[in-house]
């Protein structure tokens, strides 16, 4: 008997306040949105905090570097159940090429669910130094994580070298943000890449692998915490051989405009007030044509304004007309950054873990 009750008071425990949250969520959109978030995150700090013994147990095993694997898989076990949230991964198999630098879109804090997904083996991440003293900063030092000081691009540059050289001996890949802080809209975009990820791939000779998650808006962002499916996609790796920093930027772009096209062609569509036709536009009516009536007095003609709302121009061609967000992200991307490493912001292009931002 006492044997059975070892078991059943901590599942009592712990199911109590997961059958209130529960209940809360089911009152209102703004519940359901608190109580997903408390989920969240509850899972989040248990798993971090069961994930410190995983990898002082694997670091004296020697694999330490497969930690944030284990530990990543174990959230997106627990946390996809709890929030009925699934990640649907495709060209997984691209994950078997190490080591790489992969390369994300940086959404919100919601990431680490697909990250927690999708991590392969013997992959580590880049966070900002100060990270260092938080309470993760054990477990990510344990896990091989690469910290980097934000705030001398000196430093940050030895770091970036300093991981390159250990990638390549250890053969160990690094995941980062090249976005260099979250980004999420309605409409799926991408901000201007920093060049920090690039260089360190060009220096140390590995390819850059993209990862692509749809834009999950309609799941997730403040005030909105549902549930459904997202989408994946892992691109082939990019070989950087034979090339030299002179060319970083052009990689940069390159890898970009594959990521933007990945993300439009991924993520649920989304029409815009640009994109609706003339017909769709509020205050116009589909194939309404004028009827000329005769006027049964003649009078001298008189130019009046017009109230109509002149026709949207269309494609002949069906091409897509860019949008304002478009046009200023393609105007900040040729202005490039104002370091050459790319190390001007606060996250430059880094895996930030524990920010609770939601959009």
């Amino acid at each position: 008997m006492s044997f059975l009750t070892l078991f059943i008071k901590p599942l009592a425990y712990i199911s109590f306040p997961v059958i209130i949250l529960r209940t809360i969520a089911s009152t209102s959109p703004v519940g359901r949105y608190y109580a997903q978030l408390t989920i969240y995150l509850g899972t989040l700090a248990v798993v971090s905090t069961w994930g410190v013994f995983v990898a002082v147990g694997m670091t004296l095993m020697g694999r330490r570097h497969d930690v944030n694997y284990v530990v990543a898989r174990s959230f997106y076990a627990v946390a996809s159940r709890v929030l009925d949230i699934q990640i649907e991964v495709e060209g997984e198999e691209h994950l078997q090429t190490c080591p790489v630098v992969m390369v994300g879109n940086h959404q919100s804090m919601l990431d680490i669910l697909y990250l927690g997904r999708m991590f392969p083996r013997k992959a580590s991440i880049m966070a900002k130094k100060e990270l260092q003293w938080s309470p993760l900063g054990p477990w990510m030092f344990m896990s091989g994580a690469v910290f980097v000081d934000r705030g001398d691009s000196a430093k940050a540059h030895g770091s970036l070298a300093a991981a390159g050289d250990e990638m390549k001996t250890k053969g160990i890949s690094l995941m980062m943000y090249p976005e260099g802080t979250r980004h999420c809209e309605e409409i799926p975009s991408l901000l201007p890449f920093k060049k920090g990820a690039f260089h360190l791939a060009v220096q140390a000779g590995i390819p850059v692998t993209p990862v692509v998650c749809e834009n999950y808006w309609r799941i997730y962002r403040k005030g909105v915490f549902g549930s459904g499916t997202i989408r994946v996609r892992v691109l082939p790796p990019i070989s950087t051989a034979g090339l030299s920093v002179s060319d970083v930027p052009e990689l940069t772009t390159l890898v970009r405009d594959q990521m933007l096209a990945t993300l439009r062609e991924i993520s649920v569509k989304v029409t815009s007030e640009e994109d609706m036709k003339p017909a769709e536009q509020p205050g116009m009516q589909a194939d309404s044509t004028p009827v000329e009536e005769p006027d049964p007095i003649p009078a001298t003609p008189v130019q009046v304004a017009s109230d109509e709302v002149p026709d949207v121009p269309s494609d002949e061609d069906g091409s897509e007309t860019p949008s304002v967000d478009t046009s200023l992200s393609r105007s900040l991307r040729q202005e490039g950054s104002a370091s050459e490493y790319g190390t001007e912001t606060d996250d430059e292009g880094m895996v930030v873990v524990g920010r609770q931002h939601h959009y």
